[in-house]
């Protein structure tokens, strides 16, 4: 996570987990709890950024005062608009000198051929994801849709809140007010939490790390040793690298979540059996995608409007979608990708597609899907534009060679298991399991029980030899 493994594992959470169930459950007891949650929420984020600890405490208390004034003023929309646009610049502002400033510097010298000297200053990890969901309260409660929160540490406590606050998902107020101020935690919560958080770890160490190691060794080879097959493999990998590290990520948040009384959205619903790049992003990254259209897209009128204006709307909310990713053209083009697709669904060729074979519909999507994540994966312009010449066999490579089948015997099980799971094979036998009796049920779930010990034990050993294990979204 934000520091090494094992110590998070080993020490950190379960201190916190300890005090936490301490404490008497009840109304009584959730000031408490939430004192001990948001003071961990705050060590487990300065242990990382200690600088910006201060960053989010000035991010947060400003939401708050806004919200406390839009309440205020309930009566007077003028004001309630005016507080409302402070906060929302504000923390625009604020995203934007953080992550956009080099490239903004960066972009004006490659036009202009100044030499204005950038300003190199480190990303505070997960500013993204702790700036848009801040925003997301003062705009529900501008809306009406929330109560305002009146309690700033309960405030804090929601957004610094550590099992989400640096990848997602991005949680709205709405989901956890009633959480924040009167929760309890059974133990099949944390039964149910704390499998959810080792089946994220499995996922993480096992699957997405090994695969990526695959992607890094194929990325990095030159473009004339880098056959079509071999371009393909790295692509796959990559989108298997990152879905499993992003989705084991939301996976441990969940898990942490449910443990601690709160319940979080679902991030992903296998998005690789999508039918479409619109199915696709009702499946991929769920909080951010619903994000911007429930706070940018509708706003603007969403599909209400002239086709031009639909277009429009659609290239825009993308073109942000890619520039929240991160400061770089790769990003931006990617989320045009994106958009170009959406746009050629809804009004050139989605009403054919329905027609195709089930078979067609999903290799078209992941054909888009492993192109667009090339362009996703490769910040530097020569790179991607060489590695998208590998895919279509224009390097004069070849089709295939021997490192092809060297890398599939090294990586072939392990790319079957990763793909299994990335369809949907184990919750496919899950649901054919409670068709049985009783007695298999049994016998699975101390099956179950028994892996995933033995998991745990193999991840510690994985964690044990590489204790630092970032995940990709933290950049972002």
């Amino acid at each position: 996570m934000v520091f090494s493994s094992i110590p998070f594992l080993y020490f950190f959470l379960p201190a916190c987990l300890i005090l936490y169930y301490a404490i008497p459950a009840g109304p009584k007891g959730i000031p408490f709890k939430n004192t001990i949650l948001l003071i961990f929420s705050l060590v487990f984020y300065a242990f990382g950024e200690p600088v910006y600890i201060i960053l989010l405490l000035s991010a947060t208390f400003l939401d708050y005062i806004c919200g406390l004034l839009m309440h205020r003023f309930g009566a007077k929309t003028w004001k309630r608009r005016m507080f409302l646009l402070l906060s929302v610049c504000v923390n625009l502002s604020v995203l934007g000198f953080f992550k956009y400033a080099d490239f903004a510097i960066s972009t004006v010298n490659s036009i202009f051929k100044t030499e204005i000297a950038l300003r190199e200053i480190p990303l505070p990890i997960g500013i993204s994801f702790f700036t848009f969901q801040s925003m997301s309260y003062v705009i529900d409660l501008y809306r009406k849709k929330v109560l305002v929160e009146k309690n700033y540490f309960y405030y804090l406590t929601y957004v610094s809140m550590f099992p989400q606050l640096i990848a997602g998902p991005i949680v709205r107020f709405s989901v956890v007010q009633e959480e924040l101020h009167g929760r309890s935690v059974h133990f099949s919560d944390f039964r149910e939490g704390m499998q959810r958080f080792l089946i994220g770890l499995f996922r993480k160490v096992l699957i997405a790390n090994q695969v990526g190691k695959l992607w890094e060794e194929i990325s990095g080879l030159p473009a004339e040793g880098r056959t079509v097959v071999m371009a393909w493999l790295g692509a796959i990998c990559f989108v298997l690298q990152l879905y499993f590290d992003f989705s084991a990520y939301s996976d441990m948040a969940i898990g942490l979540g449910r443990m601690l009384g709160f319940h979080f959205p679902e991030n992903f619903n296998y998005p690789l059996l999508s039918t479409s790049i619109t199915d696709f992003w009702r499946r991929w990254h769920i909080s951010l995608s619903t994000w911007f259209r429930d706070y940018v897209y509708i706003p603007l009128g969403g599909n209400r409007v002239s086709v031009i204006k639909h277009l429009r709307n659609m290239l825009l909310v993308w073109f942000l979608t890619g520039m929240w990713h991160g400061a770089f053209w790769n990003y931006i083009l990617w989320g045009l990708i994106n958009g170009f697709f959406l746009c050629m669904e809804k009004y050139v060729w989605g009403k054919k597609m329905e027609k195709w074979p089930r078979i067609l519909q999903r290799l078209y999507s992941l054909f888009v899907i492993h192109v667009g994540f090339v362009v996703f994966a490769l910040e530097n312009s020569t790179e991607m534009v060489s590695y998208l010449k590998s895919l279509f066999g224009l390097t004069g490579a070849g089709f295939v060679n021997k490192s092809v089948v060297w890398s599939l015997m090294n990586y072939g099980i392990l790319l079957a298991i990763a793909i299994l799971l990335a369809l949907g094979f184990a919750e496919f036998l899950r649901r054919k399991i409670k068709t049985f009796g009783e007695k298999v049920q049994i016998l699975w779930t101390c099956v179950g029980a028994v892996g995933k010990i033995i998991l745990f034990l193999v991840c510690t050993g994985y964690l044990i030899g590489d204790t630092y294990n970032p995940f990709l979204y933290f950049r972002f």
